[in-house]
């Protein structure tokens, strides 16, 4: 009996998240002479034609403090791309004074648009200034189309063309910058000084903000204002970076952001699975939705069908600790490069949905990646992509550009620098009308446990989380790649609230794969375990 009933709600679940998305998607490709790969870099876009800025040339960053962020692989230039007439200019920050020059070559800062105006915050990278690695305090402001024009002419860029004001609360890198209605809203993040190690040995001082900061900005005859209003704090939810941060509206037209996972959770150095809705004066976790399939920041973008009055979130590619094999969910303990293109959409009722597309990224690609919106499609106020019924048999939506290119799914214990690379390809994504809706509903989505499972076979140890819907007994038991038991535990959860344990398993070895199963009051659910 509580078989049948647990089989009844899992069809349920699958039914109320059959959100439709009516589209294929597909993917060209375009290489531009002389342009270079770049990574974790900011845009802005006037007149057809991007502007790129800041960012870094070479791949995935080394794990030895000596050889990781380099300044060897800072770009020191700003480029100008034409992807129609497919050319490039680019000109150098050398004669700029030093505070601009640092904070317009650094990595992963944060950026947003507005008009002709593009605001870089931030910004992590070698200041010769402070000789030493630091995340820049400061905000800047230029015009888009001046900059652009500038460049074309090959005239030397000017101090004067770009305005920039310290302010401590600005020193963020790896957050998002977002608007909602007429605000600005700097959203999660850290600052990080000093020189990277992923052994935690005192090379650098490292602050998550654990907020989301909401600020008044600016910018009229080239002077730069800014005043903060609000702030939103959470370090249960807002102690996370290097993730995707997406504009939403509602069926209503409401304006909202939802931050999709990022990393990395207090207690264990793995990826969130939740997502946080922010509203104008207030966040909260969701607790009913998990992602799966992308967890770090990579090229997305967000989409509401005016027809159907939907919401969808597009994610291509990046850094996941989970993968699909033949419907099941495979988590990697590496937290692997990922080539697999998903979307997040939303129901009528609101609730969130993960979809696996049938279609994959064309390599290890997409994280440190930008979506390029198509300059033609009309969008909201907060910047979601409104799309509208089209007569051609494709729509452009936007172009990938940059990225990490790796060559294999998990380098980073292994990686010397040539392991992989910054892309240097444009990738243009159309949308194709389909009769029947496209994608894959991961159950693990929706069915509100949002279970994350990690086995560590150095610690000889297993931490298991969830979140239960009812009080009462839970099962796990884990099998090895034969299915022989080798753990098999009970445990009490209480209703409502998140589970958290770990179990000593003296039979976990490196490279095995495992199976996982949960069985609570009303659901079974499994996954299995890449152990590394």
């Amino acid at each position: 009996m509580r078989l049948c009933f647990i089989l009844l709600l899992l069809l349920f679940q699958v039914e109320s998240h059959a959100q439709s998305f009516n589209y294929s998607i597909e993917l060209d490709s375009l290489k531009i002479e002389k342009l270079g790969g770049l990574q974790s870099f900011a845009f802005g876009q006037a007149d057809g034609k991007w502007l790129i800025i800041g960012g870094r040339l070479d791949g995935l960053h080394r794990r030895q403090p000596w050889a990781s962020f380099n300044k060897v692989g800072h770009n020191t230039q700003l480029f100008v791309v034409d992807p129609i007439a497919k050319k490039q200019w680019a000109m150098t920050d050398t004669l700029l004074n030093p505070a601009l020059r640092e904070q317009l070559s650094s990595t992963n800062m944060e950026f947003y648009q507005e008009g002709e105006i593009l605001y870089l915050i931030g910004g992590y990278g070698f200041s010769d200034t402070k000789n030493d690695h630091i995340t820049f305090p400061s905000i800047i402001a230029c015009n888009v189309s001046e900059i652009i024009q500038t460049i074309i002419a090959g005239t030397p860029l000017k101090n004067d063309q770009f305005q920039q004001i310290n302010e401590e609360k600005f020193a963020v890198t790896g957050g998002q910058l977002q608007r909602m209605n007429g605000l600005y809203y700097l959203v999660g993040g850290h600052r990080f000084d000093g020189r990277y190690n992923p052994m935690n040995n005192p090379t650098f001082e490292q602050v998550y903000t654990n907020q989301v900061r909401v600020f008044e900005l600016g910018f009229t005859d080239h002077q730069l204002k800014y005043r903060f209003v609000d702030s939103l704090y959470s370090q249960e939810s807002m102690h996370r970076r290097d993730f995707n941060v997406l504009p939403q509206i509602d069926q209503n037209g409401t304006e909202k952001i939802i931050a999709f996972s990022g990393v990395f959770q207090e207690e264990l150095d793995i990826p969130y699975l939740n997502a946080v809705e922010i509203k104008p004066t207030s966040l909260h976790g969701i607790p009913t939705f998990a992602q799966y399939y992308n967890h770090y920041h990579s090229a997305s973008i967000s989409l509401f069908d005016t027809q159907t009055k939907a919401m969808h979130n597009l994610f291509f590619g990046g850094i996941a600790n989970y993968t699909d094999s033949l419907g099941s969910l495979v988590m990697d303990t590496d937290v692997p490069f990922v080539s697999t293109i998903s979307r997040v959409s939303s129901s009528t009722n609101g609730q969130l949905a993960e979809f696996k597309m049938p279609i994959k990224m064309p390599h290890y690609l997409g994280s440190a990646a930008e979506f390029i919106p198509n300059p033609l499609l009309k969008k909201s106020a907060n910047d979601v992509l409104l799309l509208e019924d089209f007569s051609g048999d494709s729509l452009l939506l936007g172009s990938i550009f940059g990225g990490i290119k790796s060559t294999a799914a998990a380098i980073f214990w292994i990686n010397t620098g040539v392991e992989s690379s910054a892309s240097a390809y444009i990738y243009p994504v159309y949308l194709k009308k389909n009769k029947q809706s496209v994608g894959q509903l991961n159950p693990q989505s929706v069915n509100g446990l949002q279970l994350h499972v990690y086995a560590d076979a150095f610690q000889k140890e297993m931490n298991v989380q969830f979140m239960n819907a009812s009080t009462g007994k839970a099962d796990i038991m884990l099998l090895n790649s034969t299915g022989k038991s080798i753990l098999k535990k009970s445990i009490r959860s209480k209703k409502g609230q998140a589970y958290s344990g770990y179990f000593k398993c003296r039979k976990l070895k490196v490279g095995e794969r495992y199976r996982f199963i949960l069985t609570t009051e009303t659901q079974q659910v499994e996954q299995w375990i890449l152990v590394h």
